[in-house]
């Protein structure tokens, strides 16, 4: 491994992937000083004009922040998490990932008008996201929505008819609206 990064990086010394490969392999051969010379060099080398950071470095950190963001959601530290996910998708907007853990943070602190935006936009970019048309008819469902909640996940179900999670969603989703419809009945 050491020897294809040393290559790779005389061939390309701005491929800045192979540079972080080899300090990591450097460290685990415990040449500690190579190693923080190699990566303090990748992520100088990395910055580019008006001190932009290349793309693949730029995903890392977003990555990283997101990793904080999941520990803040953990503890239910939902504005925490929240500002995280924000930083992380001021570097990577096109994380849909990170925006559907962002959506989820939001819903869980209370906010499911935001979380819907953010779900939108996920399914404006990629429509076909399975897990944000999931979350978008549970979000519905959260405003109170049960019939736009039962519609997505329907939809879902009848386009993905083995996702048992949809299923179980929509199967909920109907349970409460029928309940809560001879709740109403019984109370006239």
């Amino acid at each position: 491994a050491q020897q294809c990064f040393e290559e790779a990086i005389k061939i390309n010394p701005a491929y800045t992937e192979a540079s972080l490969n080899l300090a990591v392999t450097y460290n685990d051969m415990g040449r500690y000083a190579d190693a923080k010379e190699l990566y303090l060099g990748a992520l100088t080398s990395s910055t580019r004009p008006g001190g932009k950071l290349d793309s693949f470095v730029m995903g890392k950190v977003a990555n990283m922040y997101a990793d904080i963001a999941s520990v803040f959601t953990a503890a239910g530290a939902f504005e925490e998490a929240i500002g995280e996910y924000r930083r992380a998708l001021s570097l990577r907007p096109t994380f849909v990932d990170i925006r559907l853990k962002l959506a989820e943070a939001l819903r869980d602190a209370g906010r499911p008008q935001d979380a819907l935006r953010e779900l939108k936009a996920i399914l404006a970019q990629n429509p076909d996201y399975l897990p944000a048309r999931i979350h978008h008819g549970l979000t519905l469902f959260s405003t109170g929505d049960s019939e736009a909640a039962m519609r997505e996940l329907g939809q879902v179900v009848a386009d993905h008819p083995d996702n048992s999670r949809a299923k179980l969603y929509l199967d909920m989703i109907r349970s409460h609206s029928a309940k809560a419809a001879g709740d109403k009945g019984q109370g006239a």
